[in-house]
């Protein structure tokens, strides 16, 4: 029986929830679900916290974890003892939550129709305004915060590929530390995150994209430990306890799909196979992703005594082998 006919069939012999307290409703067995109170107290949060993004609502969002995730038909509910509530969610699998004084004492559940270790959960914040391919830092920040406190974050195992912990401090202290391994997700498959408020513009090493798989040679036998197994092509870490980054700073996406023409790159798309960039460089540090894209990464390190930290050189190949993106940092 498919999910939703279980709490409709629930709501119609139980008056909507309000009447026997001794029915239990249960859905898909083994079900991902995230504690119903811990997604209120997140909500309590972001009214306490409105000020990092006072234009902007909340709603949470679901995502694949793995590949074989199907996310049509995705349905949401929020269940207890004698609750069961249908949650909307959208197309772009965002959805808010109901307050509910009964569903809170029974400490219910907010359980999709998916079984557990396929979905992973965020809390989505964007002020409107903000244009395509671009985000607003207050608005991150308010989403580390609300994860936190939500309870949202799934734990990783102490070898996770980059520097991802296996244990997240609780609560929402932890999203002003100087380096918060908190991961977002961007929209599509992510080529450079650069930071731009005011004249002052700073393109993010490429340590904080990919979950931090470009400083673990291993990372691709951990990535199933991780929420972010299906989509590592679009993490990224955000400075969000860098207190010299204000909330308006506005995060801007350049994705691996964007042509090189369009973006400014210097090279000539098409003319640099795989072998001729290993012949002239040398071995970088190479990671290929399931969409056919791989990014190889160059690194100079400074001489002892100098102050400048070391220099990247990021390479980004087309799934057809050829050079198409070039980023020196």
């Amino acid at each position: 029986m498919r999910f939703c006919f279980l709490v409709l069939a629930f709501l119609a012999s139980s008056g909507a929830g309000a009447q026997s307290d001794s029915v239990k409703v249960t859905g898909l067995r083994n079900a991902v679900d995230k504690s119903y109170r811990r997604m209120v107290d997140g909500m309590n949060h972001f009214e306490k916290r409105h000020d990092l993004a006072p234009a902007a609502a909340l709603r949470f969002k679901l995502l694949p974890r793995n590949p074989s995730t199907r996310m049509q038909d995705v349905e949401v509910a929020i269940l207890g003892e004698s609750v069961a509530i249908p949650i909307a969610v959208a197309p772009d699998h965002t959805f808010s939550l109901e307050r509910n004084a009964r569903a809170l004492k029974e400490n219910a559940s907010v359980r999709p129709n998916r079984r557990k270790q396929t979905l992973t959960w965020r809390a989505e914040i964007r002020s409107p305004g903000v244009p395509p391919g671009t985000r607003r830092l207050g608005d991150l920040r308010l989403e580390c915060e609300v994860g936190m406190v939500a309870g949202l974050i799934s734990n990783y195992r102490p070898s996770m590929i980059g520097y991802l912990l296996n244990l997240f401090p609780e609560g929402p202290e932890y999203c002003a530390e100087p380096e918060p391994r908190y991961l977002f997700f961007a929209d599509r498959p992510v080529w450079a995150v650069t930071l731009v408020s005011g004249s002052r513009r700073e393109t993010l090493s490429v340590d904080r994209l990919y979950a931090g798989a470009s400083r673990d040679p291993g990372w691709k036998a951990d990535l199933k430990y991780c929420d972010c197994e299906v989509l590592v092509d679009r993490t990224y870490f955000m400075p969000l306890g860098d207190a010299t980054w204000p909330d308006d700073t506005r995060v801007e996406f350049e994705y691996m799909d964007a042509s090189a023409e369009a973006t400014g790159d210097s090279i000539m798309t098409g003319e640099r196979s795989k072998a001729q960039v290993r012949a002239a460089l040398g071995q970088g540090s190479e990671f290929a992703f399931d969409s056919g894209y791989e990014v190889w990464v160059y690194r100079q390190q400074p001489k002892e005594k100098e102050k400048p930290p070391s220099s990247e050189l990021v390479l980004l190949f087309h799934a057809d082998g050829i050079l198409s993106k070039t980023r020196l940092r």
